[in-house]
């Protein structure tokens, strides 16, 4: 009877609704989602749902529209990276209720806080800069691709700068990210457009991987100050950081658009641009609000969900945008340029699995 018994008890162990079945942590995960759902009002999640869908519609097409301002015409690499900033109103704008809504009031200015909004402000301009002679050169889902490296260089400067944790999943995320950008090198022959010279396709790669390794560093100053000045993660605290870096930003990037005299420009390009002056200064206004609406998409989820949430949108952000790019621009895909993608897409869900197990760990 013994072995009768155990083997009973083997497919007792075995039973499809058991804990350990596939089944049973279907319906476990079922019921923590469920649970997670009622434990916030229906207006988090509807604010949710919109800030996701900032993030997936606007930062794509904001790269998009960067990259046709450049094939139908336009020329200036300051002018791109004046209008990513020119839209810091419109945190303003949502800042404000904010204060009324929330009974708080503005976080006061000492020396130290305003040293770091204006040193963010100008890595913020710098950064823009180098993702504006990316997109003068590369075709837009290339340079979405190579972007995406940001996230390597924000666990490397988070892991130095905030001590953040580096588990094997994100060491291995970062070591399959690096392969991608690899792959898309060894495709450059067939990825570059017939009027960019080889020269400036290497500088745009260039440019391309130093602005994701100053938006990485951007990322772990800006926690960095959240943890050793502001002391506290509140909305209104995230929205006044994102306000003052955009508007010392939006001040160097105008400096360096009137020293170089692309104001006086605009009315030339408007004239030569394909579709006319209304076609050149809607790509430049719809560029504006894309890229703004994307940034406060991005500043709401991290705010309302975590960053595992907002690592997954960043990760299906970019192959939308190079779908949306070889759809809408006929950019080239070839089979390298498909297969750095799913490389990509691959490292992106060792970064996400990784940093929901830290996540779970310190839980």
């Amino acid at each position: 009877m013994q072995p009768l018994l155990q083997s009973e008890g083997i497919m007792e162990e075995e039973s499809p609704d058991s804990p350990g079945s596939l089944r049973g942590r279907i319906s476990a995960l079922k019921k923590k989602a469920w649970e997670e759902y009622k434990s916030k009002p229906i207006s988090h999640w509807i604010l949710l749902l919109l800030s996701s869908a900032a993030m997936l519609i606007a930062f794509p097409a904001s790269s998009l529209l960067s990259r046709v301002y450049y094939a139908n015409g336009g020329t200036s690499k300051w002018i791109i990276s004046w209008v990513a900033v020119a839209g810091w109103p419109l945190t303003a704008l949502i800042l404000l209720p904010t204060y009324f809504f929330c009974k708080s009031f503005p976080t006061p200015l000492n020396l130290m806080l305003t040293i770091s909004y204006i040193v963010l402000g100008f890595l913020s301009a710098a950064d823009n800069l180098m993702y504006a002679y990316a997109y003068a050169y590369l075709p837009a889902s290339t340079a979405s691709l190579l972007a995406s490296s940001s996230l390597v260089f924000s666990a490397l400067f988070g892991y130095i700068l905030v001590k953040n944790k580096l588990n094997a999943a994100i060491v291995n995320a970062i070591v399959i990210i690096t392969a991608a950008m690899t792959i898309i090198a060894l495709d450059s022959d067939s990825d570059r457009y017939g009027n960019v010279t080889e020269k400036q396709y290497i500088l745009g790669f260039v440019w391309d991987i130093l602005g994701s390794a100053l938006h990485g560093l951007i990322f772990a100053l800006s926690e960095l100050v959240f943890v050793k000045l502001l002391g506290r993660r509140s909305f209104h605290v995230v929205l006044e950081q994102q306000l003052m870096v955009s508007l010392f930003a939006f001040a160097f990037t105008t400096i360096g658009v009137v020293c170089n005299k692309d104001f006086q420009g605009m009315a030339s390009e408007a004239r030569s641009f394909k579709g006319g002056k209304s076609s050149y200064y809607l790509v430049l206004i719809w560029s504006t609000i894309s890229f703004q609406l994307g940034v406060l998409g991005a500043t709401a989820v991290l705010f309302l969900s975590s960053t595992v949430l907002a690592g997954v949108l960043n990760a299906v952000r970019v192959p939308l945008t190079s779908i949306a790019a070889v759809i809408l621009l006929n950019d080239p895909m070839s089979g390298l340029k498909i297969l750095s993608l799913v490389v990509t897409f691959w490292g992106f869900g060792c970064y996400i699995y990784g940093s929901s197990s830290g996540t779970r760990d310190q839980s």
